[in-house]
């Protein structure tokens, strides 16, 4: 499998991913991802270099979004003075469910941001999801709190502020990465 940036063009399998993940996440009693995404918000983070897509062939197995940039109101002052990357959207194909491609996707995130000199990788995820925490906890994620407050509706109660955080470390995903490599983070001064 390859890892490529994702392009334009993407955008429409990038929102049936969503759909497909919401759809099936419904399916387990949980709401997550059950508002739809807007297209121009995706489409911006494609044309910044930071949505990744996985092909089996012709066929996308899934995507991640790898920043730089933390999502407002998260992360302490203090803890965005460490150089790290955000994982986003992490998602995989119903049909590869079960084949470890989540895991060697976090992975491959966690190499690219040890390459980038980060030393953290860090995600936010649903803060209902107990399973999905568990997950991120498996594959070596520290739970390092959740944030409840200051979501981006007026303020309101926040859907993804479980923050769990990895070394940002060198790791064999065995992909075949076709990714450009990473620029250098800028440390805080």
């Amino acid at each position: 499998m390859i890892i490529t940036p994702a392009e334009p063009h993407d955008v429409a399998k990038l929102l049936a991913f969503r759909e497909e993940a919401a759809s099936w996440l419904r399916a387990l009693g949980s709401d997550q991802w059950s508002r739809p995404y807007p297209a121009d918000k995706l489409l911006a983070t494609i044309e910044a270099g930071t949505v990744f897509m996985l092909r089996d062939g012709h066929t996308t197995a899934g995507t991640i979004t790898l920043t730089p940039d933390a999502e407002d109101g998260l992360w302490t002052d203090e803890e965005l003075t460490e150089p790290s990357m955000f994982v986003n959207k992490l998602t995989v194909a119903r049909e590869y469910a079960g084949q470890n491609l989540g895991g060697r996707l976090l992975d491959w995130a966690g190499d690219r941001a040890c390459r980038a000199g980060a030393r953290w990788l860090r995600l936010d995820a649903w803060t209902t999801n107990e399973a999905l925490q568990r997950y991120y906890l498996e594959r070596g994620f520290v739970h390092i709190r959740t944030v409840r407050e200051g979501g981006a509706v007026n303020g309101g109660p926040r859907v993804s502020g479980w923050l769990g955080q990895r070394p940002a470390a060198r790791a064999s995903h065995e992909f075949t990465d076709r990714a450009p490599a990473p620029k250098r983070l800028r440390l805080a001064a």
